[in-house]
């Protein structure tokens, strides 16, 4: 293998999303004990997700799978009023681990839609984020992916149209279809403030500046994450073969034939330990040059659940 540097992006894992909603399941498990339930991956990470049901947490689709009055956590990426609905019902004791982020957007189109506007919301279809905003105004919403969907997204009364945007996009794309729309519907009003959030924005950032650099990039999360697959996306379009990898098992040394500088990065999903752990894999073939390029400092950190405080502060 010919590869003699590894760059490590920075900033890369674990967003403070993230951090609150896996410690939240962690903190529920303390107080209740097990089994507490989620509903969903709490997070798109098959090793957390593991690490959690290990723990005592038993993931299931539904809250009808959950015992009635049992301890239930809400995912980070979001639920519809009818899953509160269903919550309540089923007299569940929920601990809503949706990411601040997330939740600003939901309010972003109820907002609208009260107002009387039509949102197209940018996003991906299928993805619990999306369905999720949705749901807060499913008769006043229409979901688009892409600049040609932009192109030809027809609005009811095309006077008042809102845009808002799922939070783990690519930037670059994102702002493609936002100029598209912007054409086509010039009185069109955009969110208070952007929705794509300061995680994914800082670690396409720094994906970009370590691939402009290396000849592969690695980005280490789940296939079903999409801020991963985004970052994976971002360092191919700046010039570097990319790889979207669970952990240090996938990789295949043939991707570096003729490579001799490898970008390393995370999704916000990620843990570090798996980036230590392909670090690892890099040192075990002799390579020595460890970088880290740091493009900016995050200090963001989110409040645990309002649900929570009484049962961490006893």
């Amino acid at each position: 293998m010919d590869v003699q540097r590894v760059l490590l992006a920075a900033p890369r894992g674990y967003c403070a999303g993230v951090d609150r909603a896996v410690e939240t399941v962690e903190r529920a498990l303390q107080a209740y004990g097990s089994p507490v339930y989620v509903r969903k991956q709490i997070v798109h990470n098959a090793h957390v997700v593991r690490d959690l049901e290990q723990k005592g947490a038993i993931f299931v689709e539904e809250l009808e799978e959950v015992p009635e009055g049992a301890p239930a956590v809400l995912s980070a990426h979001g639920v519809a009023p009818e899953v509160y609905l269903q919550a309540r019902a089923r007299s569940l004791q929920t601990i809503d681990a949706t990411c601040p982020l997330v939740t600003k957007v939901h309010n972003e189109a109820k907002k609208f839609a009260s107002d009387g506007f039509h949102i197209i919301l940018i996003g991906h279809e299928g993805h619990e984020e999306v369905i999720g905003t949705m749901g807060e105004a499913p008769a006043s919403i229409t979901l688009i992916g892409s600049p040609e969907e932009a192109e030809h997204v027809h609005i009811p009364g095309d006077d008042k149209v809102a845009y808002l945007s799922q939070t783990t996009l690519s930037v670059d794309e994102t702002n493609e279809v936002i100029d598209v729309l912007r054409r086509r519907f010039p009185n069109i009003q955009a969110p208070p403030r952007e929705d794509i959030c300061y995680a994914t924005q800082n670690r396409q950032q720094a994906v970009k500046e370590i691939a402009t650099s290396a000849d592969v990039v690695l980005v280490i999360g789940s296939a079903n994450s999409s801020n991963s697959k985004r970052l994976a996306e971002v360092a191919a379009s700046s010039g570097a073969s990319s790889h979207l990898i669970d952990d240090d098992t996938e990789i295949l040394e043939g991707w570096f034939d003729g490579a001799t500088t490898v970008g390393v990065t995370s999704g916000a999903s990620a843990p570090e330990w798996l980036v230590d752990r392909v670090i690892a894999w890099f040192r075990d073939r002799g390579v020595t040059e460890i970088q880290e390029v740091r493009t900016i400092d995050e200090d963001v950190h989110f409040a645990l659940p309002k649900e929570l405080l009484p049962l961490v502060q006893k």
